[in-house]
């Protein structure tokens, strides 16, 4: 059985949703394993608790320019 585990920061039930769906028709297709078989999961760190380069997502989230 694939197990597929997604950390992200907080989403909403509505992305949440998309993502199962979505990862599990793709991986299904790449893999050609039926999708019933796929077991995803979504742990969700708060931005404030996880840091890259020495910063908080948080931080880098509130200084981000695009």
């Amino acid at each position: 059985m694939p197990y597929i585990s997604i950390e992200s920061g907080i989403l909403t039930a509505e992305q949440k949703k998309q993502l199962i769906e979505r990862i599990t028709t793709t991986a299904s297709e790449i893999t050609n394993i039926p999708p019933q078989f796929f077991t995803i999961t979504i742990k969700e760190l708060p931005d404030e608790n996880f840091g890259i380069g020495g910063k908080s997502i948080d931080e880098i989230k509130r200084n981000y320019k695009p």
